[in-house]
């Protein structure tokens, strides 16, 4: 392995590792999610009281599980895309699809995300926004912070799908 390579396959390892851990932390989320529904449709029904921040943590925790999973999905390779056309392909030829898709789609997206995004969050923490309804969560800028944070782990979990069809398509198997 030359030294770019070397680079590369650390890289990787690393974004991988930090997919992992984003995708182990938001399984456990989602079991706190539905620990927190429980509990808050139990206190509706059972005893008729109901919480706004209750409910706010339910869409903010959400929120945190799709933002924190979307890398976890794309190194998976869970994430949509038609597979009734890709799962017949060669790998050479799926390697082709995912750099194209990569290069195309997901990292012009991801960048647009991240860049326009920074206005949102500055103008939420500027503003110390809190929710509007009385008793609900306060720092809503802290789910916001969130949105370039996991499109930025997408946007580096796509550097190193680029890379690892690059490998498959570099290597000597020409299936």
């Amino acid at each position: 392995m030359n030294n770019y390579e070397l680079k590369m396959e650390k890289f990787s390892r690393l974004v991988d590792n930090v997919t992992e851990i984003s995708g182990n932390i938001t399984s456990w989320a989602t079991s706190l999610l539905v620990l927190i529904v429980v509990v808050d449709v139990a206190a509706r029904y059972l005893f008729s009281e109901s919480s706004v921040a209750l409910q706010e943590l339910e869409w903010h925790l959400f929120a945190f599980i799709f933002l924190g999973a979307a890398a976890y999905t794309l190194k998976q390779n869970e994430h949509v895309r038609v597979d009734l056309f890709y799962s017949k392909c060669s790998e050479r030829k799926k390697a082709i699809i995912n750099i194209i898709g990569v290069v195309l789609f997901l990292l012009p997206f991801t960048i647009v995300t991240i860049t326009s995004s920074f206005d949102f969050i500055s103008a939420s923490f500027r503003f110390g926004e809190t929710s509007p309804d009385p008793g609900g969560l306060p720092a809503r800028y802290v789910i916001k912070s969130l949105l370039p944070l996991s499109f930025l782990l997408i946007l580096l979990q796509g550097i190193v799908i680029i890379g690892k069809s690059v490998k498959v398509l570099t290597s000597g198997d020409k299936k």
